[in-house]
């Protein structure tokens, strides 16, 4: 028996990300000498902010760094409902917050204790890709909803309501969304919130990219009722993607079942990241992330208009995230071998549509602005020389 074949029969569905071989291959033109815009990654290119590193480094000095209960640090799990109430004006208790390791820890939390063998989960398709795992690891199914510019690549009621059936039992969104950088509508949001409960499913919703928005705050999905499961990191929006910290919001009810999960699939978050975050919250680091957040906001303002002047089609500016979710059909109707000539011929890396779904997947290319605007500037004049030849 071969080693593959030994997996378990669930590492079928669990596919590769296409921008990993991507972003190997521009590492290794990297080495060779040869200049990358890297126009690809999903991650803050600001280092964490100074702030939350000076905490770490007192924390370090001073504190033995023991585990923390499952929930998270007590005082971190306070400052996030301060948090709430600053941002959002919503009164969150600290009992309903549980501190996890990154988004993905708390969406595997989630859907475990949702999801039963062959419940289904409605998303997005565009979208980001680890949901459909997730679900798929507790033995759910994934009701990929086909998505168009005409709802900005979101979900509406009207499409839950064609899709949902007796198996359904939850939906799954992102606001702002991975690839597209769309907001779900907030009255849309509410529509959906109400099908839902009507029909005993649950909502959850994604906001890891919520302080990313560039025009008025948004407001959360957790303004509309109390049983809404919302996700949240710090890596996005607080730049710290590689401390993995996140945490999800849950009903009252909800509480008990994630700690036992917690304690039981990964014990508690990384205590010296739980600690360095209670700094991400202080007025001194806020400044510097709404700094920040109008540096991406720049970027964006430059990006948009330049790829539409190459000839990519974006029928909507993207709201939030650092993302633009382009239409590459002018040039290509396969997006990865475009991905591909770019990188090899031009030294531009971005993300094919391939690893956000399967709808128009072909005809579409993510660029994510996680550059400064002299480096994207670069990526278009090195676009521009390669598509007119």
């Amino acid at each position: 028996m071969s080693e593959k074949t030994d997996f378990a029969d669930r590492m079928g569905s669990i596919q590769p990300f296409h921008v990993m071989d991507l972003l190997a291959r521009a590492r290794q033109l990297e080495a060779e000498g040869k200049d990358i815009v890297h126009m690809e990654i999903g991650e803050p290119d600001f280092p964490t902010p100074d702030p939350v590193r000076r905490a770490a480094l007192k924390v370090l000095e001073s504190d033995p760094v023991h585990y923390t209960p499952a929930l998270g640090l007590p005082q971190l799990r306070e400052a996030i409902s301060g948090f709430y109430q600053q941002r959002y004006g919503l009164d969150i208790p600290a009992s309903r917050i549980v501190v996890t390791p990154g988004a993905s820890g708390a969406l595997l939390l989630v859907v475990n204790l949702l999801i039963n063998p062959g419940d289904g989960v409605l998303m997005s398709d565009p979208g980001y890709p680890c949901n459909r795992n997730f679900v798929s690891l507790a033995c759910g199914k994934s009701v990929m909803i086909p998505v168009n510019e005409d709802t900005q690549y979101q979900v509406t009621e009207n499409l839950v309501r064609q899709h949902w059936n007796n198996s359904s039992r939850a939906v799954l969104l992102a606001s702002p969304a991975n690839p597209t950088g769309s907001l779900v509508d907030y009255e849309e949001l509410k529509k959906i919130h109400t099908y839902v409960k009507h029909n005993q499913g649950h909502l959850i919703v994604d906001e890891i990219y919520h302080g990313l928005v560039y025009s008025d705050h948004p407001e959360s999905a957790l303004s509309i009722d109390d049983s809404v499961f919302v996700i949240n990191s710090f890596s996005k929006y607080f730049g710290m993607t590689g401390w993995r910290l996140g945490w999800i919001v849950a009903p009252e009810w909800a509480v008990e079942g994630l700690d036992r999960l917690a304690q039981n699939l990964y014990l508690a978050a990384p205590t010296l990241a739980q600690h360095a975050a209670l700094r991400a919250f202080s007025p001194e680091n806020l400044e510097i992330l709404e700094q920040r957040r109008q540096t991406f906001a720049q970027r964006r303002d430059f990006l948009v208009p330049a790829l539409r002047s190459l000839g990519f089609e974006l029928p909507f500016e993207p709201e939030g995230a650092f993302y633009v979710y382009a239409n590459c059909e002018k040039f290509s109707n396969d997006s990865f071998a475009l991905c591909n000539a770019l990188l090899s011929e031009a030294g531009v890396a971005v993300t094919p549509g391939l690893d956000f779904g399967d709808h128009l997947a072909s005809k579409h290319l993510r660029f994510a602005y996680t550059a400064d605007i002299e480096r994207l500037e670069e990526g278009i004049r090195r676009m521009q020389k390669f598509l007119a030849s």
